[in-house]
């Protein structure tokens, strides 16, 4: 009797398509994950915030990025936008309840990464080295 080396294959769960080139996941785990996601995704609140106060919070992002990231995370159900019809429009973009859960675990992770940066008691901030 010849048994198979190869493992049989078992149920596919949704949770490890993500590593198959057609899974949707995988573009707004790129969304996210982005140079630029990440930041938006910190630096919104639910309230919201308006373009300007976005770009003007995060340094270094140029307003064609800002805009492309942000389009990304709108289409992805992340971020929410509202258009004011004045002259010039105002824009305000904040966090859907699931770009909340989103960035929850970005949140926990630059606490893990600042604790690990700045020793206990130091005074200044990581910035400043």
């Amino acid at each position: 009797m010849t048994e198979s080396l190869q493992p049989e294959p078992g149920p596919t769960t949704e949770r490890y398509e993500v590593f198959h080139t057609d899974c949707a996941a995988r573009d707004m785990v790129g969304h996210v994950t982005s140079r630029w996601g990440v930041w938006v995704l910190i630096a919104l609140r639910p309230d919201g915030l308006r373009f300007h106060e976005l770009r003007d919070s995060i340094r270094g992002v140029s307003e064609k990025m800002l805009a492309q990231t942000l389009r990304a995370l709108v289409q992805d159900g992340l971020v929410w936008r509202t258009v004011e019809p004045t002259a010039p429009p105002q824009v305000t973009y904040g966090l859907t309840e699931f770009g909340l859960e989103i960035r929850e675990p970005l949140l926990d992770l630059f606490d893990r990464i600042n604790r690990r940066l700045v020793p206990a008691g130091a005074s200044g901030t990581a910035e400043g080295r």
